[in-house]
């Protein structure tokens, strides 16, 4: 998304601009963490540890050129931050989405090792699902028309469809292969599926805001303005890297319920050096 920026005072300019450094740092130590933590699960659950890791490579990617976007967008004149005449390129969000929320979906598939002949093809609907939410939000995102029966509610309804669908697919369908599970990694399952919910419902709520309350919350102020981008951040970290830190304590866990001792991989190697 395109932005006219509106002056930000000092405060709101680092406010933002913090946290998508923020971000990009939070981004690249969990790619590290997760391409470590790898080996401490077992051989099949490590792909969804990879997973989580391109996840956040691609979010630190997308954060570092947002924040490349928003420092030349902005310049410190008289003591306030006025616009250069660079807009503000936000699209770069979509693509991210784009990208990883489809992948966020996998995650979960990949770690609740299913049947290879069901994990497949529920991995590719759930991500097919994932990416038409996306698609189609963007064309009410970009419009001028922001009213609630006009071209961004029309959209935004469309892109609502896969969203309740994968809601329906991840508490009823696999409701009952996270009841199968142990304690432990029940209630594992069942924070990251909640943990999902929660940050994406974000998205649909400031979507929808700027219809339902145009004059309350005009799009282009510096309290709207500050207040979705790091409304934004926060959800995309806890979606991703806070995500997958669950990915890697249900693989762990899933790994030492079916015998996985990582001493045992490491003591052999240890021996013959």
């Amino acid at each position: 998304m395109l932005q006219e920026l509106p002056t930000l005072t000092p405060g709101q300019y680092s406010l933002v601009f913090n946290m998508f450094s923020f971000t990009v740092a939070t981004m690249t130590a969990a790619f590290v963490f997760f391409v470590m933590a790898r080996n401490n699960v077992a051989p099949k659950y490590r792909i969804s540890m990879m997973v989580s890791a391109l996840v956040v490579f691609i979010a630190g990617y997308h954060y570092f050129r947002i924040t490349s976007s928003w420092e030349a967008a902005y310049a410190l004149q008289n003591g306030m931050y006025q616009p250069t005449g660079e807009l503000f390129n936000d699209a770069y969000r979509y693509v991210d989405w784009l990208l990883t929320v489809p992948l966020l979906t996998v995650e979960l598939v990949l770690v609740m090792g299913l049947p290879k002949d069901e994990r497949g093809p529920l991995a590719a609907k759930l991500g097919f699902l994932a990416a038409a939410m996306i698609v189609l939000g963007y064309p009410g995102e970009v419009s001028g028309d922001a009213s609630l029966f006009g071209t961004r509610g029309l959209w935004g309804f469309l892109s609502t469809i896969p969203f309740v669908w994968i809601l329906y697919i991840l508490f009823t369908q696999l409701g009952d292969t996270i009841q199968r599970q142990s304690s432990r990694v029940s209630t594992l399952l069942g924070n990251a599926r909640l943990l999902l919910l929660a940050t994406w419902g974000f998205y649909p709520i400031a979507y929808m805001i700027p219809m339902a309350f145009p004059e309350a919350f005009p799009s282009n102020t510096p309290g709207t303005i500050v207040a979705l981008q790091v409304g934004y951040t926060i959800a995309d970290v806890l979606a991703k890297a806070g995500y997958g830190v669950l990915i890697y304590n249900i693989a762990k866990a899933k790994s030492e319920e079916e015998g996985f001792n990582v001493s045992e991989m490491v003591e052999p190697a240890a021996a013959s050096a």
